[in-house]
């Protein structure tokens, strides 16, 4: 303190020190502050460090605004986060903007089984083939299921979703009893005793937004009928959203702004949690990949299995026709000279690539759309979770994202399921028809392309003619166009066996057809 016949000046600078001091120490996040008539203890000085490390220690930045638990919180949020592969995705993804990539050429013909090209020996031989595989215990499912359905008007999983089907059946009961009639038609293939001694394991992924209700829900519909050990539920991970310059973004004065992975955050999550290890000691060998928002999906395909099997490839991929040029879709392409085939979204082609034609076969050159319908080899996936965790490049996506300071624009890191496919040895393309096999949800009812009635109509659309390809025959009371039957997946696969239940009969649509 000053004594009252000091010089001014001192005294003045003195009192201007002071406040420089006082500046600094709310600044610097090391400072002691305090709480009450307490003194408030630093942030852990090792975390501390470990964020200057890697330019994050601005995580510290309100540490003494926050109350003791929400600074157990904050200590508890950061302990969580594996910073220095944190640092080397944010460094590797950052970097890899802008540079140049390798010129894009159309998939050869020999790569893609189109339907036309198909014989139906060909067609038995594989589905024979893939039953047999099945019955071997060879074949696993992977259900991609982190989504909510916020765009449909739900905060559930997507999954949950019941698309208006007679049935009221939601996309998970309509995949898993698509996987029980492939468990019995393998097991009647190979004439085993009971559908109960051939068993496909289903491992779905959630995301930490979905994991609890997707769980309860399995839990209060019993399964669908599956057992609960075929059945493994494990979350992809998430990542924090960045800066442009690379730093966290603080979604509160606690928690750093975290966003899922992306559904390419399968591989990670995959290895992680020991799942491939899983799969080898169950004797798999193949693995059936595709995301829950297809009401057509045909759930281990025994033909599409056997097809991948008989060309001996690491990945696979069903394909459909683009639609027309500028269709917003992301297609299959190899990527430079003898390059492996990838897939790029529809915004990197520009308008003359997208609308140019192969004047040999009339098609698009750039035809073949990505539908989230794969095939992969056990093996290949153990080399896809280990290339991308040591490339640790992620798609960088500017999205606002709610912050301390409101809605801030910046970046969420993501993986796609197709970024495996550039470390492929070899890829095979087989084209099956939209209106058998893609209906996606995607949209609320009254958006012009991808609603629950959309895919709900290509439901009963395709059921309607395995019902009268059956022998069977509909009445109905509003145009046929706008309703159809629906035939239960426990019935038919993909329209085989309906004979004795369809001939000779008459249904009145819409109705559900069982046993």
């Amino acid at each position: 303190m000053l004594m009252p016949n000091s010089n001014p000046l001192l005294s003045t600078l003195l009192w201007v020190g002071s406040e420089i001091t006082e500046e600094r120490e709310m600044r610097e996040p090391s400072s002691v502050g305090f709480e009450g008539n307490g003194v408030v203890s630093p942030p852990p000085q090792a975390l501390l460090e470990r964020l200057k490390d890697y330019g994050q220690e601005d995580a510290f930045a309100l540490w003494y605004e926050l109350s003791p638990e929400e600074r157990d919180f904050l200590v508890k949020d950061i302990e969580s986060l594996d910073l220095s592969r944190i640092d080397r995705i944010i460094r590797c993804s950052l970097r890899s903007q802008g540079l140049p990539a390798a010129a894009i050429e159309p998939v050869p013909e020999s790569s893609v089984s189109t339907v036309e090209e198909r014989s139906l020996e060909d067609r038995e031989r594989w589905w024979k083939m893939g039953l047999k595989a099945i019955s071997d215990g060879k074949l696993a499912v992977l259900l991609l299921s982190g989504g909510q359905g916020t765009r449909l008007g739900s905060s559930d999983p997507k999954g949950c979703f019941n698309i208006g089907l007679p049935s009221g059946k939601s996309l998970f009961q309509l995949q898993a009893e698509r996987i029980l009639c492939v468990q019995r038609l393998a097991s009647q293939a190979t004439n085993e005793n009971s559908a109960s001694s051939v068993q496909i394991h289903w491992y779905i992924m959630t995301s930490p937004f979905t994991d609890d209700a997707t769980r309860k829900f399995f839990e209060s519909h019993k399964f669908f009928g599956l057992e609960s050990e075929q059945v493994t539920f494990f979350q992809q991970g998430t990542i924090p959203c960045v800066s442009k310059d690379g730093r966290f973004i603080m979604e509160t004065p606690y928690r750093v702004a975290k966003a899922p992975d992306g559904n390419g955050g399968v591989y990670s999550a995959l290895k992680s949690t020991k799942l491939l290890e899983d799969m080898a000691s169950k004797g798999i060998k193949y693995i059936d990949c595709y995301g829950v928002d297809n009401a057509l999906v045909r759930v281990a395909d025994p033909t599409f299995l056997g097809y991948f099997i008989d060309k001996g490839v690491a990945a696979a991929a069903k394909v459909v026709r683009k639609a027309y040029p500028q269709e917003k879709v992301g297609v299959f392409v190899r990527r430079g000279k003898g390059g492996p085939l990838t897939v790029v979204e529809y915004s990197e082609l520009d308008s003359s690539l997208a609308s140019a034609v192969n004047q040999t076969t009339g098609r698009l050159r750039f035809c073949w759309s990505n539908v989230c319908l794969h095939m992969f080899t056990l093996d290949f996936l153990n080399q896809v979770a280990n290339g991308l965790e040591k490339d640790s490049i992620y798609h960088l996506a500017e999205k606002k994202i709610p912050s301390i300071h409101g809605l801030t624009m910046g970046l969420k890191l993501e993986q796609f399921i197709f970024d495996a496919f550039p470390y492929a040895p070899t890829t095979a393309l087989f084209e099956v028809l939209r209106e058998e096999e893609f209906a996606p949800v995607k949209n609320a009812n009254g958006s012009n392309v991808d609603t629950p009635d959309s895919a709900k109509l290509l439901v009963l659309r395709l059921h309607t003619r395995w019902v009268v390809a059956a022998g069977g025959f509909l009445t109905h009371s509003v145009p046929l166009y706008a309703t159809g039957v629906e035939v239960s997946p426990l019935c038919s696969y993909a329209g085989e066996n309906l004979e004795p239940i369809c001939r000779g009969r008459t249904f009145h649509a819409p109705c559900e057809i069982t046993y």
